[in-house]
C-alpha cells in the first residue's frame, strides 16, 4: 500500500502549521516554511520535528521555486 496523497489536504507541518510538499522519490514531506523534512516510514507520515530532517541549502532554494 502506498502512501495516501489524499492526506496532503489535511496534514500540515507540526512547527508552523504550514502547507507540506511531497517529494515522493524521497519518501519526504517537505515544508519550505521551515526547510524541514518529515520522513514517510512504511507509508505512515512521521510528522515529529525531532525526526524531521534539516534541509540543505541547495535544498531550500530548489524548493523556493516551486509553487
Amino acid at each position: 500500500m502506498a502512501f495516501d496523497k489524499k492526506l496532503m489536504d489535511i496534514l500540515a507541518c507540526p512547527v508552523c502549521k504550514g502547507k507540506l510538499d511531497l517529494k515522493p522519490d524521497a519518501n519526504e514531506l517537505i515544508c519550505r516554511n521551515d526547510g524541514l523534512a518529515y520522513p514517510i516510514r512504511d507509508n505512515i507520515p512521521v510528522m515529529l520535528e525531532n525526526e524531521a530532517r534539516k534541509l540543505s541549502l541547495e535544498e531550500v532554494e530548489a524548493h523556493k521555486g516551486k509553487a
